[in-house]
């Protein structure tokens, strides 16, 4: 009867016990790192191996980290040399009205000011400097209207998505004294997913890594010697100096609004490895958005990808595959061509995984003609590429889409045969035609 009893207890406790575990279970399970944000990622800025993810899909709104675009084009519009460094600007109404606005980050520009191009960058680079921003863009493309369309055209070009534009800034347009770029909503702002944030920060680190000798600077001061001095402290909190230091750190760029809240693109480099984290609309446990939730979310994804994370090399440059040593030929003084790995096969991933992968080769079918290479073919023709694939758990892939791999080629040359040869060669293959042509016919008359 007792037992009878217990048994009925403990059927009857089990729900409620059920609840109260359910309960005690943490808001963020241990795959998000517990960090508190809309979205996230993190990523090699070597190689674009994304190291973690959390919500990177989904556009949210970026803030100031627009600015990498411009800078961007700032950039690549000075390589071109359509623009200069000492080039100098003469401020417009807009830019004018826009920098009086102390509510924003701003250096107060003259109306009747002449600033160069160096200066607004720096001032946009370290300060966020917003009217600086719409100067740049305006030296550019004449207009921000204009402007608008030199993002989305290298937006397209990087490959980022779902992406929208409608300021060089990435304020509010209500924050544009009524100037804001045509075609845009008094109230638009601009978006983007994580993913695409870090193929920007990650494409302009590749291409102008320049940028980070003026992201890494602390602080400046603007016009300095002149009545328009003004310090210009970066809004990176976690370089050298600053409250939220953080090892390495260098840049990249800070984004505040209400409608983004509190957003960031931070790089670091430690012992020869860079990463690159960005966190969109951070918020403390409590749900709260501040300067130190974004840059303890970027702290947690920045000690993740440090102390978990190497690159480890799996096979050295010159390796070959057991299963596919060769390639067949055709028309060639040999019949097949050895291939190999042209660089070192290695990759960024957890090191406790290291066990999980393997390389798997994968022959590019368009430089095959029936299943063959045609000869001549140059020692070093890339005919492939070598992927590591991982035998379970999750690969979040790479930042670029487009990345195939090693690439894998051909260890040697092989010269085209002589027309004797290849005569020959075409009389043997007709005869061996006929033989099993031949051959399977009385074989078909037996069966």
């Amino acid at each position: 009867m007792k037992q009878k009893m217990r048994k009925s207890v403990v059927l009857l406790l089990m729900p409620l016990l059920l609840i109260m575990t359910l309960g005690s279970v943490p808001a963020y399970a241990d795959t998000t790192l517990g960090i508190h944000v809309a979205g996230a990622i993190l990523i090699d800025a070597d190689s674009g191996k994304i190291l973690y993810e959390e919500n990177a899909e989904t556009p949210l709104g970026i803030a100031s980290m627009t600015k990498m675009m411009t800078e961007y084009i700032l950039f690549e519009a000075i390589e071109d040399k359509k623009v200069s460094w000492d080039q100098e600007y003469k401020v417009t109404d807009y830019t004018y009205a826009v920098s009086q606005d102390r509510r924003l980050s701003n250096v107060p520009l003259r109306r009747d000011g002449v600033y160069t191009i160096r200066e607004l960058y720096e001032a946009l680079a370290i300060y966020s400097a917003n009217a600086a921003t719409i100067a740049i863009a305006e030296t550019i493309a004449g207009t921000e209207t204009e402007f608008l369309k030199l993002m989305d055209a290298k937006a397209k070009e990087l490959g980022l998505k779902d992406y929208k534009f409608v300021n060089s800034t990435g304020l509010n347009n209500s924050s544009l004294q009524g100037m804001h770029p045509q075609g845009t909503g008094e109230n638009d702002e601009n978006v983007m997913p994580a993913k695409s944030v870090a193929k920007l920060a990650y494409s302009l680190l590749k291409d102008y890594p320049e940028v980070l000798e003026t992201t890494a600077i602390n602080s400046k001061v603007f016009r300095e010697g002149t009545t328009d001095a003004i310090k210009m402290d970066n809004w990176n909190f976690m370089l050298p100096g600053f409250v939220y230091e953080y090892e390495g750190v260098d840049g990249l760029k800070t984004g505040t609004t209400d409608f983004a809240g509190h957003c960031f693109t931070g790089t670091a480099k430690r012992d020869g490895k860079r990463i690159i984290a960005v966190v969109m609309k951070a918020v403390d446990a409590k749900g709260i958005g501040s300067y130190k939730a974004r840059f303890d979310a970027t702290r947690a994804l920045f000690d993740y990808g440090f102390s978990q994370f190497s690159d480890v090399e799996f096979a050295p440059a010159g390796y070959t595959f057991k299963d596919q040593k060769t390639l067949n030929v055709n028309k060639g003084k040999e019949k097949t061509v050895s291939i190999k790995a042209k660089d070192p096969i290695h990759m960024m991933i957890k090191t406790s995984e290291k066990d999980l992968y393997k390389p798997e080769l994968t022959i590019d079918e368009s430089s095959l003609k029936d299943g063959a290479l045609q000869a001549p073919i140059k020692k070093g023709t890339v005919v492939g590429h070598v992927n590591l694939v991982k035998s379970e758990g999750i690969d979040y892939g790479f930042i670029d889409e487009g990345n195939m791999g090693s690439d894998v080629v051909t260890s040697v040359a092989v010269e085209k045969a002589g027309w004797f040869s290849l005569m020959m060669g075409a009389i043997g293959d007709f005869f061996v035609s006929i033989w099993n042509s031949a051959t399977g016919f009385v074989k078909g008359l037996f069966n």
